[in-house]
């Protein structure tokens, strides 16, 4: 996916990168694989604010994805690759044997006319779904389960992958893209390959128009704010006094760690994404 860049006949232009869409086969969406997507300005039921910075952005149609993988046995072929607005990965348009379609994330080097398949006695392919039971150590997946039959939890923006490196009784070692290696157990599903679209970090917005477009609002700096709104606020003229860089909620914001060991998955985690902390 080669990333494209303009000519500075304007000042945002200038900075603006884009990508090319080359690897987009089709336009428009399956009517029967999208619902409507409602906006809620990062707001509850009640109307509170719970997220800030959301809101506006452009109409969207939520694409249904799969995945479960659980369509073990049937073939699909590999009918198009589209763009899916609520996500960085491209996605696949599956046509299964029995007439069914779905959509998948797209892996790297998938193409138009490929056959996927998943369940227990799928061929190591790319593009299909297995447990990691079946896996070989080394390869590279992603998508993969948290819990059996739950669904991929793990590794699905674009240009990610983990690598599966042991097996130990009922649970597999699993390196992260973090560096994180985490116990997964074994019965849950992986899909071999890498997650495409993987230049879509070098991507530059270039102007404050498209994070709106996204429906991101802006972000006002803590120190630019009164101090009954921000712990960091107030002060005549632009001061930071004697405080840490903390959160609209006071708390702090670097080096203050906010991950417990007690909670379920806690004892998972084998080595620490930092790479100095190993607990196990």
């Amino acid at each position: 996916m080669p990333v494209k860049s303009f000519n500075p006949y304007t000042p945002s232009r200038r900075t603006i990168t884009i990508s090319d869409y080359s690897d987009i086969t089709k336009t428009v969406p399956e009517k029967n694989l999208t619902r409507g997507l409602r906006k809620n300005g990062g707001r509850n039921n009640t109307g509170m604010l719970m997220v800030r910075h959301h809101g506006g952005g452009h109409r969207r149609l939520f694409r249904q994805i799969d995945f479960k993988r659980e369509k073990f046995g049937v073939p699909a072929k590999v009918a198009a690759i589209e763009y899916d607005p609520n996500r960085n990965a491209r996605i696949a348009l599956l046509f299964y044997a029995d007439g069914e379609k779905r959509y998948i994330p797209a892996p790297l080097g998938l193409g138009v006319g490929a056959s996927v398949v998943s369940g227990p006695k799928s061929e190591i392919r790319l593009g299909n779904a297995l447990p990691l039971l079946n896996i070989p150590e080394g390869t590279f997946v992603h998508a993969i389960e948290m819990i059996p039959g739950k669904g991929a939890q793990f590794v699905r923006s674009a240009g990610t992958q983990a690598q599966l490196m042991a097996k130990e009784g009922e649970y597999a070692l699993v390196k992260m893209p973090s560096g994180e290696i985490r116990k997964i157990l074994i019965g849950c599903m992986a899909t071999i390959g890498q997650v495409g679209n993987f230049e879509h970090n070098t991507i530059s917005l270039g102007k404050a128009g498209r994070s709106r477009h996204r429906g991101i609002k802006p972000t006002v700096r803590g120190g630019a704010m009164n101090n009954v709104d921000h712990p960091l606020g107030g002060g005549r003229g632009r001061s930071k006094g004697n405080n840490v860089p903390r959160s609209p909620w006071n708390q702090p914001s670097k080096g203050y760690k906010t991950r417990t060991k007690k909670k379920i998955w806690g004892w998972m985690i084998v080595q620490d994404r930092r790479k100095s902390q190993v607990t196990a």
